[in-house]
C-alpha cells in the first residue's frame, strides 16, 4: 500500500471520506456564497419544472443537466475566488483576470441554461 493509499483510504472508505469533504464544501459555498444560494434556490425551483415541461427523457436531461451544470460552475468560480484569495490581499493583475474569468464562466452557463431552456420549451 502506497503512502497515498494509507492517507486517503481505500475502497468504501475513501469514498465516505470523499462524500464528506464535498459536504463541507458545499456547505461552505451555502453558507459563504450569495451567488449560489441564488441559483441553487432557482435551480431547485426549476427541477419539478422541467421534469414536468419536458415532454422526454431527453428533454428533461437537457434541461436539468443545463441547471446543474451551473452549479458546477458557480462552486468552481467559488473555488478559483478563494484560493486568489489566499494568495494576498494585494491587487495584481493576474488574479483580477483569474475572478473575471471565473465570473465570465458562471455567465456563459447562465447564457447556457436560457438557450437550453429556450430550445427546448419554445421551438
Amino acid at each position: 500500500m502506497s503512502e497515498q493509499e494509507k492517507v486517503n483510504g481505500t475502497g468504501l472508505a475513501r469514498i465516505v471520506r470523499a462524500m464528506r469533504c464535498t459536504g463541507v464544501g458545499l456547505a461552505a459555498a451555502y453558507r459563504n456564497e450569495e451567488a449560489f444560494r441564488q441559483e441553487l434556490l432557482a435551480c431547485l425551483a426549476l427541477l419539478p419544472v422541467a421534469c414536468w415541461l419536458g415532454h422526454s427523457n431527453v428533454e428533461r436531461a437537457l434541461l436539468a443537466g443545463s441547471l446543474v451544470l451551473l452549479l458546477i460552475v458557480e462552486l468552481l468560480n467559488t473555488a478559483v475566488e478563494v484560493v486568489v484569495n489566499r494568495i494576498g490581499p494585494e491587487r495584481h493583475e493576474l488574479s483580477g483576470l483569474a475572478k473575471d474569468l471565473g465570473s465570465a464562466a458562471v455567465f456563459m452557463a447562465i447564457v447556457h441554461v436560457v438557450v437550453v431552456w429556450s430550445l427546448v420549451l419554445f421551438f
